[in-house]
């Protein structure tokens, strides 16, 4: 069990972490034991069509304290970190304690550091960024973007890559430049219990593998199943990792144990990504062993 500092029981509590390493357990602990409302600050337990895939909280977790921002989002709907800072800034007002839990380092940036205020893109250069990812890949996106903007965000990540090349050709600024001009935090990190799971790989790639196995026992593939009608795996709500995975696979186009590898390699990777996110910008945060 992950040892807990002592925490403020009047200030919110904010847990970070890479997928697979406890984080909605702590919260409920946490919950049970002093109070509180747990609040999602993952980007794809957002989405309404992915219960198992993105890990949402069981139906008896959900019984077990109050949870918010799961699963309220329609599949084909847009929702960007602006939308969860909205409806984040509606719960903070209230008058229970907020104990905000997720993977998704932007959100908690957000949150802690503020939000620039970028126009909205249009449709139109957002169709064409879609169509240049599917032909040319996220090394071409990333060729035009800005050099300070190439040089900060995750270059793995599509939709950040596609994020910042849609700011670029709509405004003709870097994403870098319009973050320079960020709004007052909504909630500092002074004002808050800030938490980091500390998951190593050897620790968490074996959680990853049982968990992506229990998921598959737990109706993993009925859930991509009920999917399969209108599936846009460039939509974020199409990008559960283990989601395009297991269509492939009912599609005909992979093997089952090829879909399955293949989703595990990518949460695998995913939580890399993770871990390098949070050591960067979430130094001042305590870091809680896991073991």
């Amino acid at each position: 069990m992950i040892a807990l500092p002592d925490i403020d029981r009047h200030k919110p509590v904010l847990i970070a972490g890479p997928t697979a390493s406890g984080k909605s357990a702590l919260a409920l602990r946490i919950a049970e034991d002093q109070g509180g409302v747990i609040v999602n600050a993952d980007s794809m337990q957002v989405y309404e069509n992915w219960r198992i895939l993105s890990a949402r909280p069981s139906p008896e977790d959900e019984a077990r304290a109050p949870h918010l921002l799961y699963g309220h989002v329609p599949r084909g709907a847009e929702y960007s970190t602006g939308h969860w800072l909205r409806e984040v800034a509606e719960i903070l007002a209230g008058s229970e304690r907020a104990i905000i839990i997720g993977g998704t380092g932007l959100y908690f940036r957000a949150l802690t550091e503020g939000l620039a205020q970028i126009p909205p893109t249009d449709p139109e250069i957002r169709a064409r960024g879609t169509a240049l990812l599917e032909t040319a890949g996220r090394e071409a996106m990333l060729a035009e973007l800005d050099d300070e903007t190439r040089a900060a965000i995750d270059p793995y990540n599509p939709m950040r890559v596609q994020r910042a090349w849609e700011v670029l050709q709509a405004t003709g600024r870097g994403l870098l430049s319009w973050q320079r001009e960020t709004a007052a935090p909504l909630l500092p990190e002074s004002a808050a219990t800030c938490l980091v799971l500390d998951a190593p790989k050897p620790w968490l790639t074996p959680r990853i593998e049982a968990r992506f196995d229990l998921m598959l026992e737990a109706g993993a593939l009925d859930e991509a199943r009920a999917n399969l009608d209108g599936f846009d795996p460039t939509h974020p709500s199409s990008r559960a990792h283990g989601g395009p995975e297991l269509v492939a696979y009912l599609r005909g186009d992979m093997t089952l144990d090829e879909a399955r590898e293949r989703s595990i390699t990518i949460t695998r990777q995913y939580a890399k990504r993770q871990r390098t996110w949070f050591r960067k910008h979430m130094q001042g945060w305590i870091w809680l062993p896991c073991n």
